[in-house]
């Protein structure tokens, strides 16, 4: 698995209409809130030229894309963290995703009716980021209380003191408008992670996705995206624009015919793959290829991943026994035009286990267990 990303946002917004187009589900997004009533999650292939390249190169019979996997929860309403709606139902479904894509509507239309009676994108960010904060204020004020009591009783538990002071610095940055991501760089290594226990929703990377209408995918200078943009600059969060609807009518063609569907829109590919590298891009992701006996694979690691543990992505006894790996850069893989013409130019390089895997590495890892 790649990553998991939680979709949130305001009723009518496009949420399950991206969705659709994501995963090639079909999900109600009917035109009244709270359609979605249970979420929906689905399992996407993460689409990278890169490894059909190499298939190309090294035929196999199976090639294997790395995965991320969506969950789209009902819509929020304003109120929503105090019960109003069903929004506040679902948000635990989004607790333990990796990051976060926030859908705002950038579109009008007499069609699709607007929970709060017209579009406005920065109202419409405040109100969801506004239930997100406030609905981790509750479990973070609730928690810091319990623990206020308890480390009376055991004033000489440091573990704790330390999920205290967290619990305090959290409740204080929420109180004061600002998520949980905020406050985690200035914590202390034990109270990061007890914070990370909390699976707050703030506490999660953020991306907004602004969904325009079909007509205007091409304009460079939309007012309401404009809006989204500066929120986004703001946030040090990455933008994406799309057509929520128009991806989702793409995705229901043919593979064969989508290449010259956008064309003919002007585009070079889907909306959706933008949506999944910003994913990928924030939380700071690589992917590295394997050439084995019957497929050619992708695998994705954090950045900073060293040659073990990602030999451990494939199977535990690749870490537990690893000797070294042989690695060669895409590039210089594809320059070469296979395997036996790199060995034979000296291009792969041998490295250990202190070797950090880079994006685009093709990876043949040595190892032995004994028995």
């Amino acid at each position: 698995m790649g990553f998991r990303c939680g979709i949130v946002g305001l009723a009518n917004v496009g949420k399950s209409t991206l969705f659709n187009a994501l995963t090639h589900a079909s999900v109600p997004a009917e035109n009244y809130p709270f359609c979605t009533i249970e979420p929906n999650v689905g399992v996407v292939a993460v689409p990278d030229p890169r490894l059909a390249r190499l298939t190309e190169l090294v035929p196999k019979p199976n090639m294997v894309q790395t995965t991320i996997e969506f969950v789209d929860i009902a819509g929020l309403v304003k109120g929503a963290s105090q019960g109003e709606g069903l929004g506040n139902q679902f948000l635990s479904h989004i607790a333990e995703v990796d990051a976060i894509a926030h859908i705002v509507r950038c579109f009008d239309s007499p069609n699709v009716a607007h929970v709060s009676g017209s579009v406005d994108p920065q109202r419409d960010v405040e109100i969801v980021n506004t239930e997100l904060l406030l609905r981790d204020l509750d479990i973070v004020s609730t928690l810091a209380k319990r623990l206020e009591k308890t480390v009376r009783s055991n004033p000489t538990d440091k573990t704790l003191g330390v999920q205290l002071a967290a619990a305090k610095q959290l409740q204080d940055a929420l109180n004061a408008g600002r998520p949980a991501r905020a406050v985690l760089s200035k914590l202390s290594e034990e109270e990061t992670k007890a914070a990370r226990q909390l699976h707050l929703i703030t506490s999660k990377p953020v991306f907004y996705v602004a969904n325009v209408d079909e007509d205007e995918v091409h304009r460079t200078e939309h007012p309401l995206v404009r809006v989204v943009e500066a929120i986004a600059t703001t946030a040090g969060a990455p933008l994406v624009t799309l057509c929520a609807a128009m991806d989702a009518e793409i995705a229901k063609l043919p593979p064969s015919d989508q290449g010259e569907f956008l064309q003919a829109l002007g585009y070079e590919e889907p909306g959706l793959h933008r949506v999944i590298r910003a994913g990928y891009h924030l939380l700071n992701l690589v992917t590295f290829f394997t050439l084995g006996n019957e497929e050619n694979r992708a695998w994705t690691v954090a950045q900073g991943t060293t040659a073990p543990h990602a030999a451990g992505k494939i199977h535990s006894d690749f870490e537990r026994g690893f000797i070294r790996a042989e690695v060669i850069s895409f590039e210089e893989f594809v320059a070469m035009g296979s395997e036996a013409h790199a060995r034979a130019k000296g291009k792969l390089r041998i490295e250990g286990k202190d070797y950090v895997v880079r994006d685009g590495d093709v990876i043949r890892f040595l190892f032995h267990v004994a028995s």
